[in-house]
């Protein structure tokens, strides 16, 4: 095995959720190179990720233009892989990776494909069995051409290499010497989403009882839901800077701890070592929760009448049930690390 890439386009929780997968076959074939095609906004995240040789970045949604789909399918032909491995599971991605003209085009049998259809492009399909984390299902994809990449077991942090930034250096100097907490509360699924007077009063009470400052997060159209947090908080958190991804990497790896929901920037926080309480409802933390045991997970998914399901039929998520007494005391115990 010479050449493999893989294929996982977004989101941002599952790119960071596949990096195990990519460490899997570096163990595996050392010698190897190791591609991965992901969208280009994702392309600076792929590059910090030990054991890749490249990040090329398509744009499944155009045809031409620098990262179109066109000139990105010639890109990844002219690299004759071996084996592409498609962790995305989507009819869209199961395309790019036959295009992609490698020996063999892996993917997952068809009863665990979101898109049922991507099966009739792959040359092999693997049945992860009873793997129920995503990292544990895409492991057994590399599995598929070594039992080595298989058994590739991640730690927190993954092999990510966090870039210095002099910028979130200075911003974090000024929390010195009780360090800071990181709050995001936002998330692409209004369902996942935590109210923001909760986060002010959670931003209150850990200033009373540890002292430290929340820094609150926030991505494109998220700002007026951060302020409110700010707002919420009496004077006990900030707005965070505007912030790359690699930025957010270096923000979260200083944090004392970071409370979100599931999205993007928890896993993040996850995955350079950052403990973390994750807030779940209508998804599951069995399947793509926290990797590190110790971290904590408060999870309203049993009760959920919604879900993986963006909006809230009901018009009461289920997050909304979470007190912040709750929250408070899952935080105390991660920074103390007791046991749930």
């Amino acid at each position: 095995m010479t050449r493999v890439l893989l294929i996982r386009l977004g989101s941002l929780g599952d790119v960071i959720h596949a990096m195990p997968t990519a460490a899997g076959l570096r163990t595996a074939f050392p010698d190897a190179r190791i591609d991965w095609a992901t969208d280009p906004q994702y392309v600076p995240l792929v590059r910090l990720v030990e054991g890749v040789d490249g990040a090329i970045g398509v744009d499944t949604r155009a045809f031409g233009g620098r990262d179109g789909l066109v000139p990105g399918v010639r890109t990844l032909r002219r690299a004759r892989y071996d084996a592409v491995l498609d962790l995305q599971g989507l009819l869209k991605s199961a395309v790019l990776a036959r295009a992609a003209g490698g020996s063999r085009t892996i993917g997952f049998a068809r009863e665990h494909l979101r898109e049922p259809a991507a099966r009739f492009f792959y040359t092999d399909a693997v049945d992860p069995g009873g793997a129920t984390h995503i990292i544990r299902k895409n492991l057994a994809l590399a599995a598929a051409l070594d039992p080595v990449a298989g058994r590739w077991v991640p730690t927190a942090p993954f092999p990510l290499r966090v870039p210095p930034s002099e910028a979130i250096a200075r911003f974090t100097e000024r929390f010195a010497p009780d360090g800071f907490v990181l709050v995001n509360p936002g998330a692409a699924w209004p369902n996942k989403r935590w109210p923001p007077e909760r986060f002010g009063a959670l931003a209150s009470r850990l200033r009373r009882t540890r002292g430290s400052t929340s820094v609150v997060l926030w991505g494109p159209g998220e700002e007026p839901r951060a302020e409110a947090v700010v707002a919420a908080s009496d004077g006990a958190a900030v707005l965070a800077p505007p912030t790359t991804i690699p930025e957010l990497l270096a923000l979260a790896s200083r944090a004392r701890i970071m409370i979100s929901g599931d999205t993007g920037p928890l896993h993040a926080a996850s995955a350079v070592g950052t403990p973390v309480v994750a807030l779940f409802g209508p998804t599951r933390a069995e399947r793509n929760g926290p990797w590190c045991g110790d971290d904590g997970v408060i999870s309203r998914f049993a009760d959920c009448q919604c879900a993986y399901q963006r909006q809230c039929r009901l018009s009461a998520p289920c997050l909304g049930t979470i007190a912040v007494d709750e929250v408070v005391e899952a935080v105390l115990r991660r920074l103390d690390r007791r046991p749930a």
